[in-house]
């Protein structure tokens, strides 16, 4: 399946545009930072160091407030954008549960092409991960071992639907294996559980396990990108193991249903001046997230793609 035929080749730093704080429309008061997703994963962290890029380079006038809302596999900061109270002082740090939770609570009502597009800062692959204790050195000894277990293999994630659901679901059909699964609160809580041994695998992404690694509490036995990642040397994708799979988690940052085209603007601006930034450019590099950059136009293309490609992995689950 391919999930990136939407992705733009080769896109690296932008040109740069006029600085967001030579807009027009500027914020009145502090920018509500909404964060779809527990502290310590993955959107947390971006939303954290984009604040932070923000504040030391003096870009805006009023500053971001990163506000958690990662209850419901995302619902809750849904739910909370699509009813702000000041849609130009409210926006969001996506993933992927962005696209999934809606197609698996419809009874929410939401319709992510009422949001507005603002930034497409990157996509964030994953690994299949275990602990240096386990005794598994490869993709294949992993299957056995799983197989062996006949259900009782310990897997965690971050919820069914989320993004590591999918990818075990997909996995999990793919070589006929089972497995328990059991939900934290945030992909950072996730791999903090398999560095200390309380379950036996996980799908995260690289900025969440990447203590863990560099300590050499958990190794990556697979990789779910369309080619082999240069922060595993070796570590194979699953492309090569026979499977036309790949998934990304997307890092976006997108604006609440009826902000003004003002604001709007201000936004766009300002998230391309920090994308262009020699710290995201590095942060995409130490990260290892891959640089992705679209109009507004462009985003709401990609989102359709990605409802589409979601409808059909959340079938199979």
């Amino acid at each position: 399946m391919k999930f990136w035929n939407l992705l733009i080749a080769g896109t690296s730093v932008l040109a740069l545009t006029a600085p967001a704080a030579m807009a027009e429309w500027q914020p009145r008061k502090p920018v509500d930072f909404v964060i779809m997703a527990g502290p310590g994963g993955g959107a947390d962290q971006i939303a954290r160091f984009i604040q932070s890029v923000a504040e030391k380079k003096d870009m805006m006038s009023r500053p971001l407030i990163p506000n958690n809302k990662g209850g419901g596999s995302g619902a809750e900061a849904l739910i909370w954008l699509d009813n702000a109270n000041d849609p130009d002082h409210t926006i969001l740090v996506t993933l992927n549960s962005f696209f999934s939770t809606p197609i698996r609570q419809p009874e929410l009502g939401i319709d992510i092409q009422t949001f507005t597009p603002i930034a497409m800062m990157g996509v964030d692959p994953f690994a299949l991960w275990v602990h240096k204790n386990s005794g598994i050195e490869t993709f294949e000894e992993w299957v056995e071992t799983v197989k062996e277990a006949d259900g009782e293999y310990i897997t965690g994630g971050t919820g069914t639907g989320q993004e590591d659901s999918i990818v075990f679901a997909y996995t999990n059909n793919a070589f006929g294996i089972k497995s328990k699964y059991i939900p934290f609160d945030g992909g950072g809580a996730v791999a903090a559980a398999l560095a200390g041994e309380q379950i036996n695998a996980t799908v995260n992404n690289p900025a969440e396990a990447r203590g863990f690694f560099q300590s050499g509490d958990v190794r990556p036995l697979l990789v779910f990108s369309d080619e082999e990642m240069d922060a595993y040397p070796g570590v194979p994708t699953l492309k090569s193991k026979g499977h036309d799979f790949a998934y990304y988690n997307q890092r976006a940052v997108v604006g609440a249903p009826g902000m003004s085209d003002e604001a709007a603007t201000y936004y766009q601006e300002l998230f391309e001046e920090i994308y262009n930034t020699e710290e995201w450019q590095k942060y995409l590099e130490t990260e290892s997230l891959s640089p992705l950059w679209m109009t507004a136009d462009e985003t709401r293309e990609y989102w359709k793609v990605q409802i589409k490609n979601h409808k059909e992995l959340l079938s199979g689950m």
